[in-house]
C-alpha cells in the first residue's frame, strides 16, 4: 500500500480480508467462502454510505453464487451515469480475479476487452496475486472497477461516447 493515496488506504483497511481459499468447485468450503464475501461486500457498502459514496449494487444472481450481476454509478459534472454491472466467478478463483463486465461500454474505450470486460490486467491483476486469497469480490470493486470508472467515464463522456439519460432522451425527441 506504499504510494497509495490515504482515502484508498483508509478504505481498503476498513474492508475485511477472507480467509477461506476456496472456488466454485469446492463444495462446502465455497459456501463458507461466500459467507466471507458476503460480509465483506456488506461491511464496503455500509462504509460507503456512511461516508456518501454509494456507488454500486450487486447481489448473486444464481444459487451457487458463481454469476453476479447489479449496477454501478459514477457521478461526473454533477450528472448520474449509471452502467450494468455483470461478472462470473472463475473456476479457478480465488487464485484468479473476476473479470468485471460493463456491457453497455462495449467498445466504447480501448481499456476493454470484448464482451465489456474491463481491463484491469496492468494495475490490478498483480495486486490480486499478491493478496490472493485474501482479496474478494469487494476488492476487486474497491481497486479494479472504481479506479476505472473514475479515469474512463469522464474520457468517454468528454469525447461524447456516452450521454447522460436526461441528454439522450431530449435529443430522441427532438
Amino acid at each position: 500500500m506504499e504510494g497509495w493515496d490515504p482515502n484508498t488506504k483508509s478504505t481498503l483497511t476498513q474492508i475485511p480480508l477472507l480467509t477461506t481459499k476456496a472456488g466454485p468447485r469446492d463444495g462446502t468450503a465455497w459456501t463458507q467462502r461466500l459467507k466471507e464475501e458476503y460480509k465483506s461486500l456488506i461491511a464496503y457498502t455500509q462504509m460507503n454510505k456512511s461516508n456518501d459514496n454509494d456507488w454500486f449494487r450487486i447481489s448473486a444472481a444464481n444459487p451457487e453464487g458463481t454469476r453476479w450481476t447489479g449496477k454501478c454509478w459514477y457521478v461526473y459534472n454533477l450528472l448520474k451515469y449509471e452502467f450494468d454491472l455483470q461478472f462470473d466467478i472463475p473456476v479457478t478463483y480465488p487464485s484468479t480475479a473476476p473479470e468485471l463486465e460493463l456491457p453497455q461500454l462495449d467498445g466504447k474505450t480501448q481499456k476493454m476487452y470484448r464482451g465489456g470486460k474491463i481491463c484491469l490486467t496492468v494495475h490490478f491483476k498483480p495486486l490480486w496475486a499478491k493478496n490472493c486469497p485474501r482479496f474478494g469480490i469487494a476488492h476487486a470493486l474497491c481497486l479494479g472497477l472504481a479506479p476505472w470508472l473514475a479515469a474512463e467515464v469522464p474520457i468517454l463522456v468528454d469525447s461524447g461516447m456516452i450521454k447522460h439519460k436526461d441528454d439522450a432522451a431530449t435529443s430522441a425527441e427532438s
